[in-house]
């Protein structure tokens, strides 16, 4: 049986594989497992826009309660809005309902601890087999042991209150173009930029539950572009369903993407002395640009694999401060347990008001490499990372590179794919050296 928790809890299309029955069970296991230790446990779960949402909190909640413990419901809020309202009510765990950047059929439930951080997976396991059991032996409580359920329609504005009190500078001369995504940022975005003295122009905020993401926010920025240009706005801010991600436009319309965003950051964050260890924590995805651009700073990189439950464990460890992927999803650890879009933005914003500079002069502190990207479909994967012949010609474009370039070669680690992707500055050469190694692979492992 395949595992219930991908790498960001449990998705699937709402109603056939992430049903309110699964959610139901999903609400009663949690309940169970982290209020051992109290009477009365308390679940707080928040949700992004999607229509099949509120039915999946309902049966999440009537799960919390039928085991004991009290839901509270924050409605439509950010996922880093759950991380730090879990952490602010003392609540013994926070869900949220939201497959991101999906389409909107999709819906997901993940879970964050009572410390705001993601649950790691041999918590998710003992999660998962409770749900599983076929066998449900959980409590089930009666009388004024029930659980109760409580709506909470201020909690957005306590997490607003939250990014205000990070965020001192005035924003006032500014004026931006945020893409909401019709997701969880549509009424948090405006509010926060406003609040902070920014003019705001507002695109893709009227969420009618089956819109999220449609040709919009983070993933669709053509529309961003263009109305940056067409309102001459000093930047635009694009969100993903959820607003954990934040990718940004300048004011030519040109894209500022998650590596330029935390180049960007660290620097400001090295200037006032608050970027731990002088240390910017990424994934092997990120540009070779940013590695350079850090070099010269003298700042350091620290690398993990692609994900960012793998950045974010890696500063947690060290305590550091910045950490993030290219896709737009930056940890500000000093404030938060997770990517936030929202506070991405405003710590962006903030760096280019204090510069008092354009967006495209501080983009241009680091040169974005051309990187090309080819997926490899295969029979079988096995023995790609053994064989000579795909070594020699991973090794023979890394010689031809130099340290002007890189190549990474690696498995999908959900597909029956080779990914290959090279950097460099030469697109021609790229694509020359990234078929060469394409071609090897197909004839070894065809």
């Amino acid at each position: 049986m395949s595992r219930l928790f991908g790498t960001d809890g449990v998705r699937g299309t709402a109603n056939t594989t992430l049903t309110p029955e699964l959610a139901y069970k999903l609400g009663r296991a949690a309940t169970f497992l982290f209020g051992r230790e109290h009477s009365r446990p308390v679940i707080l779960i928040g949700r992004d826009t999607r229509i099949s949402g509120s039915m999946l909190e309902a049966a999440l909640a009537a799960g919390i309660c039928s085991a004991g413990g009290d839901a509270i419901l924050a409605g439509v809020v950010p996922t880093p809005a759950v991380a730090y309202l879990t952490r602010k009510l003392s609540a013994q765990a926070g869900v949220v309902i939201s497959a991101s950047h999906n389409p909107y059929p999709d819906n997901g439930i993940k879970f964050f601890a009572a410390t705001g951080y993601k649950l790691p997976d041999e918590v998710e396991d003992k999660l998962e087999e409770l749900v599983l059991s076929p066998d449900d032996s959980l409590p089930r409580p009666t009388g004024d042991r029930v659980g109760a359920i409580t709506h909470r329609h201020d909690l957005l504005d306590e997490y607003l209150d939250f990014l205000a009190s990070i965020v001192t500078t005035d924003f006032t001369g500014i004026k931006v173009v945020v893409d909401c995504s019709h997701g969880a940022a549509y009424e948090a975005a405006p509010k926060i930029l406003t609040r902070l003295g920014a003019t705001v122009v507002v695109l893709n905020d009227q969420p009618t539950g089956v819109n999220i993401n449609d040709n919009c926010g983070s993933t669709h920025l053509a529309g961003l572009q263009q109305a940056v240009v067409n309102h001459g706005a000093g930047l635009g801010i694009a969100h993903d369903g959820d607003a954990d991600r934040c990718l940004a436009v300048d004011e030519r319309g040109e894209i500022i993407d998650g590596d330029q965003i935390m180049t960007l950051c660290a620097l400001n964050l090295m200037n006032q002395g608050k970027l731990k260890d002088n240390t910017l924590v990424t994934t092997v995805m990120s540009n070779i640009g940013l590695h350079k651009a850090m070099e010269q700073a003298g700042c350091k990189v620290l690398v993990t694999p692609v994900g960012d439950r793998y950045v974010l464990e890696a500063m947690a460890k060290e305590g550091y401060s910045l950490g993030g992927e290219q896709s737009g999803h930056i940890i500000f650890l000093d404030y938060n347990t997770t990517g936030d879009g929202i506070l991405t933005a405003l710590e962006l914003i903030a760096a280019l008001k204090q510069s008092g500079k354009k967006l495209s002069h501080l983009g241009s502190l680091m040169t974005r490499y051309p990187q090309l990207l080819v997926n490899v479909r295969l029979k079988s994967k096995d023995g790609w990372d053994t064989n000579p012949a795909i070594a020699a010609a991973i090794a023979s474009g890394e010689q031809e590179l130099g340290s002007n370039g890189r190549i990474l070669v690696r498995p999908s680690g959900t597909e029956p794919l080779i990914r290959v992707m090279a950097e460099g500055p030469s697109e021609d050469d790229l694509q020359r050296i990234v078929e060469g190694i394409v071609g090897v692979i197909k004839a070894e492992l065809s």
